[in-house]
């Protein structure tokens, strides 16, 4: 049943000589509110163009009439309000606004993490970002893809010294307009300014483009999936207008950037997609399956080549073992472990194209590792386990893989009840996943940096972990986890063992590839496995059978 906010009076005159009445639907139920008197206008005597704007008392939208205000020709929101001799000059207003990103030249999420960049350096602070997405181009159709996408930015600057600023931006980075809706390597607007009508000769909002594009709804409805756009029809939500939309002809996707090196970006919505093989290559002596076995440099040379030989497309680096009531090492030890064997990889294997990723929870590790050449940190923890992990990540800007699990690995064995009055397994794992999505979100992460795993074996026991791969088309479709790719580690584990009979964790390779085959059928984007030449056969024929 949809919910309807306060509808506000702004619709009545503004002379309108009686009290006004504003009508709250409140669970269905219409009560009469009485509203505040009328809203006096406010005008300020200024040269033409004169913007007007009309603006909400609340992001809540709250039964309050709409206060129209005149502006000066830059912009500058002033009321003519006599204040006491006394009053110190008020703080700028910090204001909530939304900005649509597009690229469609060169690099193009490059280009788009470069406008952030410089939006975070010029009193425009970005909050949150939406997935990237490949949309097809609109108008001018003899063009490249793009990639759009949106965020939500905090800043002091009044409508049009944003737009000044977001043009600033633009040019700094190169921007050339040569065709009207042609291609550029960078595109930014503002879609909504607070709860703002504003109407300028050089702008409007919210942007008249909004209801017709599906590559600005699309992004838009996961920022803020149930506001109204329109103060004249508050019950018409963001969602509401991209559902309206007729289908596309080509279906749009997100896009998850895994490097900086050029390698192809995962797109976690395209039906085609092939599954990445991501290597476990342990450094450690008392990893549960093959500890030990990597530490000589002579057989470690040999493992990474018989990885990529294999069909390895990652390789994932970890010095310190998570199997449960296994000691932990010190950072400086960890670090000692992993960043020879990422050398080793860019120095020896500087002409595979491998991407490759750190197994810790420690943010001086990640720092370590990404300078010597990793790509991506891989997270057992979702960020949990070290407060500087997750800010530290988004100071480096890479990708980061969330993993599903609670407590630590010494005691989530025991942390393993999801009442079915919380959401039950799936719901709780889906619950829990989001908090730590939002955590990154605000350590400065982008959204598109992001790869989500449901974490077998970690915080989940026997038969649970069959249950997260039987459901794991319903966690990919999750309100606020939609869009996003998704890493499964089911190898070798002791849920295998306990199905199939088999105790030595080496020899459980036939029930590994049936969970490899499980995790492709359900979504899965990237698969982690320790028997890489057999699971990439696996792959290729699971991709075969579910990507076309």
């Amino acid at each position: 049943m949809k919910r309807f906010p306060t509808v506000s009076s702004s619709a009545w005159p503004l002379t309108c000589p009686h009290r006004l009445l504003t009508k709250r639907l409140l669970s269905g139920r219409a009560q009469l509110i009485p509203a505040s008197p009328r809203t006096p206008r406010h005008s300020i005597t200024n040269p033409k163009p004169e913007p007007t704007f009309f603006h909400s008392a609340s992001t809540r939208f709250s039964a309050l009439p709409f206060k129209q205000y005149t502006l000066p020709p830059k912009g500058k929101m002033t009321d003519s309000i006599d204040l006491p001799a006394s009053s110190k000059p008020a703080a700028p207003t910090v204001r909530t606004a939304y900005i649509a990103l597009g690229s469609n030249l060169g690099d193009r999420i490059g280009w788009i993490e470069k406008a952030c960049h410089e939006m975070d350096a010029r009193r425009i602070k970005v909050k949150r970002t939406s997935c990237l997405w490949e949309t097809e181009p609109m108008y001018v159709l003899d063009q490249d893809r793009f990639v759009n996408g949106a965020c939500e930015v905090e800043t002091t600057l009044e409508p049009l010294e944003l737009l000044d600023a977001l043009q600033d931006i633009e040019n700094s980075l190169g921007r050339k307009k040569l065709i009207d809706k042609g291609p550029r390597n960078i595109d930014l607007d503002i879609l909504l300014y607070e709860n703002l009508k504003f109407e300028h000769e050089r702008l409007k909002i919210p942007h008249i483009g909004i209801p017709e594009r599906e590559f600005v709804l699309r992004p838009l409805a996961e920022l803020i999936p149930d506001k109204p756009l329109d103060h004249t029809r508050p019950w018409t939500l963001t969602r509401d207008l991209l559902d309206a939309l007729p289908p596309s002809s080509t279906p749009i996707t997100t896009m998850t950037p895994l490097s900086s090196h050029g390698h192809p970006p995962i797109q976690a919505l395209n039906p085609s997609r092939k599954t990445h093989v991501m290597a476990i290559l342990n450094m450690t002596p008392d990893s549960f399956s093959d500890g030990g076995r990597n530490i000589a440099s002579s057989s470690l040379e040999s493992t990474i080549q018989s990885f990529l030989d294999a069909g390895a497309t990652m390789i994932d680096v970890g010095g310190q073992s998570t199997a449960p009531r296994t000691p932990q090492v010190s950072a400086k030890e960890e670090i000692g472990r992993v960043v020879p064997a990422i050398k080793m990889i860019r120095e020896k294997f500087a002409s595979r194209d491998v991407l490759i990723s750190v197994d810790t929870y420690r943010a001086s590790v990640a720092e370590a590792a990404v300078a010597a050449g990793a790509d991506i940190v891989n997270d057992v923890s979702g960020g949990s386990m070290d407060p500087d992990m997750l800010p530290t990540v988004a100071r480096l800007g890479s990708t980061i893989c969330l993993m599903h699990m609670r407590g630590t690995p010494a005691d989530m064995s025991s942390l393993n009840e999801y009442p079915e009055a919380e959401g039950g397994l799936i719901g709780g794992i889906a619950r829990e996943l989001v908090g730590r999505v939002a955590a990154a979100e605000a350590a400065g992460i982008r959204r598109w940096r992001i790869v989500l795993d449901p974490g077998l074996g970690f915080a989940k026991v026997g038969p649970q972990n069959v249950d997260v791969l039987r459901h794991l088309d319903e966690l990919r479709s999750w309100p606020g986890l939609q869009g996003l790719p998704w890493l499964v580690g089911s190898s070798r584990k002791t849920f295998i063992g306990q199905v199939t009979g088999v105790p030595t964790p080496k020899e459980r390779i036939w029930g590994t590839a049936a969970t490899v085959a499980a995790a492709v059928q359900g979504g899965a984007d990237v698969v982690r496995v320790h028997d890489v030449k057999e699971m990439a056969q696996v792959v290729a024929m699971a991709d075969a059978i579910w990507r076309y």
